[in-house]
């Protein structure tokens, strides 16, 4: 059973200075926007994958290392991530 997307903000957050969970994506799948927060997670695998709530393809993989994390965006068309205070 996957969580939602709201389950990466701890591993997002050591990668960006905002809260990426509140960001707007936009499928490359099926053009589907919403927050990441929506996004259905998958957090058996050896990383995270985040999948579109519409057409499940696959928007957002996060795998950490020791000593870094790889972060794939190639399914999402766009990330717009809001600034604090606008």
């Amino acid at each position: 059973m996957p969580l939602d997307g709201n389950a990466m903000a701890g591993d997002l957050r050591e990668i960006f200075a905002v809260d990426v969970t509140a960001a707007r994506y936009r499928c490359a799948g099926c053009a589907h926007s919403d927050a990441v927060g929506t996004l259905l997670l998958w957090h058996q695998s050896p990383g995270l994958v985040a999948r579109c709530p519409s057409c499940e393809d696959v928007v957002i993989k996060v795998v950490r290392a020791p000593d870094r994390v790889f972060l794939d965006l190639r399914g999402s068309v766009r990330l717009e991530v809001p600034l604090e205070g606008n």
